[in-house]
Order: C-alpha cells, then sequence, then structure tokens
C-alpha cells in the first residue's frame, strides 16, 4: 500500500498530507455529549488540545483534499490516535475529578475542627450545645444547598471545562440589563440537581462547593454561641445556604455581575476570589455579625457600670486541636479550588497558605509580648486561622514574601477588631469569629487588589493578561476588589440583620435567662456534654 501511494503521489506529497490528516483528525470536534452520570464518556481529545477549533478553521480549505487522497491504513492509524487521544483525556478529566473530590473531602473534615475550636473557647456547661450545632449545620446546609442553593450559585455557569465541560447540561442566568451591560444576579437552573444534571462534572462541582457553603454556614455558631436555641438555628441554616451565600457566590463565581467587572467596566479581571475569603469568610463571618448584635451578649458579659467580663473557654487543648484541624483542611481549601489536579499551581498555593498561617500566629505572638502580655493561646490559635482566612483569595497570584506580609498583617487586624468589637462596641462574640472571618475576609481579598504579581491568572474571568494588583501595576484591579468588599457587606448584613430580626418574632432566638446561666446542654438537647 505505502509503495503504491508513493507512485501515484509521491513521498514528499505523501508526508504532507499524511501530516495534515493527522492534525484535521486529531482536532475535529467530537460531537456534543448529553449529561454524563457514569464519567465514561467525560474527557476525550479536546480536552487534551485546546486549540482545536483554530485549526480546524485554517484547514478547512485544504479539508477535501486531503481527505480524498488519504488511504484506509492511513484512516486507521488516524482513527487509533483519536482513541488514545481520548483516552488522555479522559485520564486528564479523571484526575481533576479525583483532585477536586479528594479536597472536598478535606474541607469536609474541617466540621470537626469548627467544633472543636468553638467548643473549646466555650463553657462547659453548654458542650453538647455547641457541638449540636456545628453537627447539624452539616446535615442542613447540604440539603439546602441541593433544593436550590447551588442552583442559585452555579445554574448559570455549569460548564466546568476542567470537570469534563458538563456537555449536554445547559445553564441559565438570571440577568438584569443596565448602563448598557448585563448583570448576572442568579442561576436558575440545578434545582434538586434533577435527572437533568445527572453528570459527573455537576456532582463533583456539588460536592466540593457544598463543604464551602458548610464552612460559612458555621461561622455564626461561635459568634451565638452559648445562648441560641436550636430550633431558631435550623431555620437560618435553611436561610443561609438556600438563599444568601449562594447569591453573593453566583455574584462572583457563578458568572456573576461583580466577576464581570472587567469585562463590563474594564476594572481588572473583576471581583477575583481565588478560594473565598469573601465568598466563603467575609459572608459567614459579616452573618456572625449580624446574629450577634441581634441576639445580645452572653449573661454575665457586660457590667451595668460598662465592664467587660472575660468568660474563659472550658478546654485550651481541644481548641488548639481544632485549629490544627481546621490549617489541615486548608490544604484542601486552597489548592483544590483549582479544580484541576494538573494544575501546578497547586505547589505554590499550599506554601502561600502554609506560611500565611504561620506568618500570622507568629505576629499575633509578637504584639502581646510588645504590649507587655503574655502568650495567650486563643489569640495564636486565631491569629492563625486569620493568616489563612487572608490568604484564601490570594494565595495563587502572590509570592511567598507577599503570603508572608499578607499573613502577619492579618494576625494584627483579628486583634484590633476584636478588641474594638467587644470592649468598645460591646458585641459578645465568644471566638472572634467576625474579627476573625468577616475582618480578615475582607482583608484577604483587598490585599489581592494589592500584591497580585502578573504570574498567574490568564483570561480569569474572561479578561485576557494575567492578574495584577496595584503594586504591580493595575490599581482597577484593587478597585473591583474594593467594590466586592462593600458589596459582601452592606448585602450580607442588611439581609441577616433583617432576618434575625424577623426569625426572632416568629421563634425566639435567644433561650431564656434561666436556661442559659444553668447551660444549654440538657435544655436544648437532653444530656450533658461531660458526665462528672
Amino acid at each position: 500500500m505505502k509503495q503504491l501511494l508513493f507512485k501515484k503521489i509521491g513521498r514528499r506529497h505523501f508526508s504532507a498530507m499524511f501530516m495534515l490528516a493527522m492534525m484535521l483528525f486529531m482536532t475535529f470536534p467530537t460531537a456534543l455529549l448529553a449529561q454524563d452520570a457514569t464519567g465514561a464518556k467525560t474527557g476525550t481529545i479536546n480536552d487534551i488540545d485546546t486549540t482545536a477549533a483554530k485549526v480546524i478553521d485554517s484547514v478547512a480549505t485544504a479539508k477535501d483534499t486531503v481527505l480524498s487522497h488519504v488511504s484506509a491504513n492511513v484512516s486507521k492509524l488516524a482513527t487509533a490516535v483519536q482513541t488514545l487521544g481520548n483516552a488522555d483525556g479522559h485520564n486528564k478529566i479523571a484526575i481533576n475529578i479525583m483532585w477536586t473530590l479528594i479536597t472536598g473531602f478535606l474541607v469536609m473534615f474541617m466540621q470537626a475542627g469548627f467544633a472543636m475550636v468553638e467548643t473549646g473557647f466555650t463553657q462547659k456547661k453548654n458542650v453538647a450545645h455547641t457541638m449540636v450545632m456545628n453537627f447539624l449545620i452539616y446535615s442542613i446546609g447540604m440539603i439546602g444547598f441541593w433544593i436550590c442553593g447551588f442552583a442559585i450559585m452555579f445554574g448559570g455557569a455549569l460548564n466546568v471545562a476542567n470537570l469534563g465541560g458538563s456537555a449536554g447540561v445547559i445553564p441559565h442566568e438570571y440577568i438584569i440589563h443596565m448602563f448598557g451591560h448585563d448583570f448576572g444576579i442568579a442561576g436558575t437552573v440545578g434545582y434538586f440537581l434533577s435527572s437533568k444534571y445527572y453528570d459527573v462534572g455537576v456532582f463533583t462541582l456539588f460536592l466540593f462547593q457544598m463543604v464551602f457553603m458548610d464552612t460559612t454556614a458555621t461561622i455564626p455558631t461561635g459568634s451565638m454561641a452559648e445562648r441560641w436555641t436550636l430550633k431558631s438555628f435550623v431555620i437560618y441554616g435553611f436561610f443561609i445556604s438556600m438563599f444568601v451565600y449562594p447569591l453573593f457566590g453566583n455574584w462572583v463565581w457563578g458568572g456573576g455581575w461583580l466577576s464581570q467587572l472587567g469585562v463590563n467596566f474594564k476594572l481588572g479581571h473583576g471581583h477575583v476570589d481565588f478560594a473565598g475569603s469573601s465568598v466563603v469568610h467575609m459572608v459567614g463571618g459579616v452573618a456572625a455579625l449580624a446574629g450577634a448584635i441581634v441576639i445580645g451578649p452572653r449573661h454575665g458579659k457586660y457590667g451595668k457600670d460598662g465592664t467587660v467580663n472575660t468568660i474563659p473557654g472550658h478546654n485550651i487543648p481541644m481548641a488548639i486541636i481544632g485549629t490544627f484541624i481546621l490549617a489541615f483542611g486548608w490544604f484542601g481549601f486552597n489548592p483544590g479550588s483549582t479544580l484541576a489536579g494538573g494544575d501546578l499551581r497547586i505547589a505554590v498555593v499550599a506554601v502561600n497558605t502554609m506560611l500565611a498561617g504561620g506568618a500570622g500566629a507568629f505576629a499575633a505572638l509578637l504584639y502581646m509580648y510588645a504590649r507587655g502580655g503574655k502568650a495567650d493561646p486563643g489569640m495564636i490559635a486565631n491569629g492563625m486561622l486569620a493568616g489563612l482566612v487572608a490568604i484564601t483569595a490570594p494565595c495563587a497570584f502572590v509570592t511567598s514574601l507577599s503570603a508572608v506580609i499578607i499573613g502577619a498583617i492579618a494576625g494584627l487586624i483579628v486583634i484590633f477588631v476584636y478588641n474594638f468589637v467587644d470592649r468598645k462596641l460591646k458585641i459578645d462574640d465568644p471566638v472572634g469569629a467576625f474579627a476573625v472571618h468577616g475582618a480578615n475576609g475582607a482583608w484577604g481579598v483587598l490585599s489581592l487588589g494589592l500584591f497580585a504579581d502578573g504570574s498567574y491568572g490568564d483570561g480569569w474571568n474572561g479578561v485576557p493578561g494575567t492578574v495584577k494588583g496595584l503594586f504591580y501595576g493595575d490599581a482597577s484591579q484593587f478597585f473591583a476588589q474594593l467594590i466586592g468588599t462593600v458589596t459582601c457587606f452592606v448585602f450580607v448584613f442588611a439581609a441577616m440583620y433583617g432576618f434575625f430580626k424577623l426569625l426572632n418574632k416568629v421563634v425566639p432566638l435567644r433561650s431564656k435567662e434561666a436556661d442559659e446561666i444553668i447551660g444549654l446542654d440538657i435544655v436544648e438537647t437532653g444530656v450533658h456534654g461531660y458526665v462528672d
């Protein structure tokens, strides 16, 4: 066959046509797939050849000529190459799905860390009650997110390329047209993960984003601990998981209007938040502040003469172990947000995450020594958590030095904000939830607008070029971060403050004073946390 071909068309022409045929077959688009519940059809050659469309356009005029001269054997070889390419594409997507699921499992385990931190920093008489809240929010939040939260957040952007593209799953975003631009508000498809969305890529995204949502939902359990009725807490869990978190999440991660500030108004790459300083932590921290204001301080926290009384936690070792669990889970939180095991930037993300947490703890210690104080383990732990919260948004976009600076500043912010809220505003937040998550969530997204060095993020939110902050020449990125930060605080505080006020009229938020004095374990759960 080879000799006959050579005689007919010559060696040089055959080689040229053979190479062109390989290019054509390897880049020819495969048919759109229906949603894929088994994963067998997810991942093709197009997942490893991102220039397919361009190549096809360039060879379209020569296609008929090439095909007419290609032999049956060459066609078989091309088919074999196509098969191998599809296998490589499938493996690439499989790696990404496995990576995303495993990191999602790590984030899920952070619930244990939150439970231990919050319980350790509160009183012994409320151990079972605090633990139950942290446990219940996992179940409640999951169900609420499944009902409509996921649809509102990601229904407008379900086709995740890193997870196979979810071909056949058609997203739809509710859009408001203003000032000559489209403003995405909420997704409108994907409720209950119905049969139309029975796809491995969609289900992977759901799991990963559900555990992120649960992190947000559990934060107010710390600020409202030791006086929150479980019945009102259950209603809160559904509200934040179904509406508040998904709406702001849509605006940043679901293709909504904050993510499009760059496309619409030339403000950098729009509001950028790699892993959730604003979407996860600031939303939770601001909700915690609103709840703490509405529910009021614990009995005995503030004297009538204005004195501020410390109510010590009952188990510091538990709180410190919980902090370590959270720090460990953050290696899923931040690196996992690539949604791609093949994105080797995960090494930078992981190291920056680690350094910022350490810098936050160390900065808090140095500040306490500089003020003539002692090494308060609670503040050191919160310093680490503050550094981790702050680096969550910029972790993929900054150098290690910047990560240390961001974390160290966070370790100071958490002390300043905690003291201001506790002593000046007289808002009782037993674990410093707003100081850790709210204030440092804001600092995290703003720090991205300052320190992003332009080494990563090409094409982020549809804007060509990498992400750069103010210190690297793009002031507009900082303004986009500022707009997102202000929007988060105003929207979440207004929504949650109004919700808690209304809920309190229907189902009282606060336990009775007598119950609070003796402890909520027996009153709310029927069992003691500890049996002495």
